[in-house]
């Protein structure tokens, strides 16, 4: 009698976890930096206006993860990444009764084109955002802030271009 209700409960589970499974597989669900690249990109020449910028480690520490070879030099038969450029703007959005600035919006502006042998080059450029807000009582702590969501915002440049990466229709 324990033996069938070890049994039960050991099917009853098993199917429970397949079912999920199935569920989420079928809904399209995958984890997040986990990118089906086409086999195009299997090989890949990054290059960049600022070869050991943080934007470039962190596109070619994505690329690796995702199992790209990454080449060294340039050549015809190989598609090359090249980022452009990426620049942090930041604007106003309120102020302090005394007049100081209480709230910026940062603006991340990146723009990189993908080139192939025998195509055109394909140009791209988003634009991530983000509040900021800002207390002088606490430069330190607000520094420290600030140098965190430049991290932040590079990885999910990063992120977003690996993802145009997959989409790309060649």
């Amino acid at each position: 009698m324990i033996k069938n209700a070890v049994f039960t409960k050991l099917i009853k589970h098993t199917i429970a976890t397949l079912l999920a499974v199935s569920l989420l597989s079928g809904c399209g669900f995958k984890l997040r930096g986990d990118y089906l690249l086409p086999e195009e990109f299997e090989t890949l020449y990054v290059s960049s206006t600022d070869k050991h910028g943080e934007l470039t480690r962190m596109v070619k520490q994505h690329l690796k993860v995702n199992e790209v070879n990454l080449e060294t030099k340039g050549s015809a038969t190989i598609p090359e990444l090249r980022i452009l450029n990426d620049s942090l703007d930041r604007r106003t959005l309120s102020l302090f009764e005394n007049g100081q600035v209480a709230e910026y919006e940062l603006t991340y502006t990146v723009r990189y084109e993908i080139r192939f042998s025998y195509d055109r080059p394909r140009y791209f450029q988003f634009e991530l955002y983000r509040n900021y807000q800002d207390n002088p009582d606490r430069a330190l702590a607000k520094s420290r802030e600030l140098t965190l969501l430049r991290t932040e915002m590079r990885s999910e440049a990063a992120n977003k271009i690996l993802r145009n990466l997959a989409t790309i229709k060649l």
